[in-house]
């Protein structure tokens, strides 16, 4: 069997202008980055944005394991089966990071032959939207350091700068880090740290933004810190809210490439679900509602993280809502799910399968609770038995959610046209979409409606620290807004280790942050880390490129 790489450079992949024209974007409206992927004019919103909107199927899954579920691989794989059915479609995707590329994940174009191309270069460095995250964030930090050093008119409490630098690599070194050492003329030294850029404010507000001018506005509006006497100050009073927002002038449009099979995709943005709020850019997502008839777009990770901050906060901000919703599945993550190690997947084994099955339900349940059709998509792998998938197909059934068999990873478009159908079916069925809760709700009660609904918690508590800043924030007048939790993707828990459907836990918040411009609070929670670390045998150790140009290894 072919590696994804190969079958990616295996490709015959159509010149992106053509592509283009499938969706009547004419030529001058695309701004090319070589033959096979371009950026979309800002100025084709102005001639489209009249149209109705087409359907919008939203892709999640079940928590992770190392078994691997294939959701991207699924959503890439349902809009190749839909144009199957002869449905004008598109596929909204996020930008891979380049930290778990060549971290322990991987890339983040799908599998086998249900892939986005070209992979290499979605993979890498693409069109350069992440370097222009990151180069404004940290043309932020550098004018805030700066102030500070020339006099801090403004009275910036150094030890309350909460803006952080980042980089789009897994670096745990730079975690927590001491700058402006080496005497006067570097600096007033202060305790500091990196993110990873994909949990950068940055790539939350270039994910949110309608369009240049509610950039601009949400920059300004972003709080790097506070003064002696507790004021926040904001990048408006820093002067350089329009020097940040240049660095957007391309990033800001959607990328547009194609899947293996030639259908249109819409690759922009990339923040993390476990970190961030886990969904492409508004912006790309409106763009394919009035290009096509059905846009397949992901959310990050598990359906209580990408799922609910889909619709939480990016639904909210945009006015827009998911006609039907697919659960992605294996057969043996679910058996991972009820206690069985990984040696042992391939066995038959109904009474893990049944435990394991929970963690499944409990995603079925909550879509649910926001009013939406599910369709439970099985990503099939060899060594599942009928029996096996008869009983998922029988439980799920049994809760109102239809079920089918995917196989796009090995077959593309036409494994999953089986899948296609019922989502379309779905789609069709009248729904009851509602947020989870009000935005204008104290914090403590925004948090607890999350993690008892969405994660099954008895109970959530706070570290001091959060609790000092839900009181300053609330004293502040910014406790108004969508909450964005960041917890640990492998369960439903905050304990990566609690498996399946956990009950009778607590969720503990360890910390409370403001990102006043991307217009949510981020509640940390449990150990999770908004930088990355390396595994021991990082995938950077399999890569290589010859002298020809042709990349080995990267998948």
């Amino acid at each position: 069997m072919k590696t994804d790489v190969e079958i990616a450079q295996a490709a015959a992949m159509r010149p992106i202008a053509d592509v283009a024209k499938e969706l009547q974007i004419p030529e001058d409206e695309l701004e090319l980055y070589g033959k096979y992927k371009a950026k979309v004019s800002l100025g084709t919103w102005e001639r489209v944005k009249e149209r109705p909107n087409g359907k919008l199927i939203l892709v999640t899954a079940i928590n992770p394991t190392p078994a691997g579920e294939g959701k991207t691989t699924t959503t890439v794989g349902l809009g190749d089966a839909l144009r199957h059915l002869n449905k004008k479609v598109v596929i909204a995707l996020r930008e891979p990071s380049l930290g778990p590329c060549f971290g322990i994940k991987g890339g983040a174009a799908g599998g086998g032959y249900a892939q986005v191309v070209p992979m290499e270069d979605i993979n890498l460095h693409f069109t350069g939207d992440f370097h222009a995250i990151t180069s404004a964030h940290n043309l932020l930090a550098a004018v805030i350091d700066n102030h500070i050093q020339h006099g801090n008119e403004l009275g910036i409490d150094p030890r309350r700068v909460t803006w952080r630098r980042v980089v789009d690599l897994n670096d745990r070194a730079l975690r927590s880090i001491i700058c402006g050492l080496g005497g006067k003329i570097n600096g007033n030294p202060r305790e500091t740290g990196f993110d990873i850029t994909v949990a950068s404010e940055m790539m939350a507000i270039l994910c949110l933004a309608k369009d240049l001018n509610d950039m601009k506005e949400r920059i300004s509006r972003i709080i790097i810190g506070y003064t002696f006497d507790n004021r926040a100050i904001t990048v408006k009073e820093l002067n350089v809210t329009g020097a940040l927002t240049l660095l957007f002038k391309d990033a800001i449009k959607p990328n547009i490439v194609q899947t293996l099979e030639n259908t249109p995709a819409f690759v922009h943005g990339g923040p993390f679900a476990n970190i961030a709020h886990g969904c492409n850019s508004v912006m790309a997502t409106k763009f394919a509602l009035k290009l096509a008839d059905v846009v397949v777009t992901e959310a990050g990770f598990g359906a209580d993280l990408g799922a609910e901050k889909f619709i939480d906060i990016k639904c909210r901000f945009a006015g827009i809502k998911p006609d039907a919703v697919v659960i992605v599945a294996t057969v043996r993550a679910l058996k991972m799910h009820g206690g069985i190690p990984k040696t042992e997947l391939t066995n038959e084994n109904m009474e893990a399968l049944e435990r394991g099955l929970a963690n499944l339900t409990k995603h079925i349940e909550n879509m649910q609770k926001f009013g939406l059709p599910a369709v439970v998509a099985i990503n099939a792998f060899p060594t599942d038995t009928k029996k096996e998938l008869d009983f998922v197909e029988e439980k799920c059934k049994a809760m109102g959610a239809e079920v089918a068999l995917s196989e796009v990873w090995a077959k593309g478009g036409k494994g999953g046209i089986a899948l296609a159908e019922k989502v379309l079916a779905a789609a069709e069925k009248p729904s009851q979409f509602k947020l989870l809760y009000d935005e204008q709700a104290p914090i403590k009660e925004k948090i607890s409606t999350i993690a008892t609904e969405i994660y099954g918690a008895d109970t959530v508590s706070y570290t001091a620290a959060a609790e000092k800043t839900i009181q300053e924030l609330s004293a502040l007048g910014l406790d108004k807004t969508p909450i964005c939790m960041a917890k640990t993707q492998y369960s439903l828990s905050d304990d990566a280790n609690k498996l399946g459907r956990p009950t009778g836990f607590n969720l503990t918040v360890r910390e409370i942050r403001i990102a006043a411009g991307a217009g949510f609070l981020v509640a940390i929670t449990g150990d999770i880390m908004t930088m990355p670390g390396l595994p021991k045998r990082p995938a950077a150790e399999k890569m290589d490129i010859d002298n020809d140009g042709k990349i080995v290894g990267l998948f």
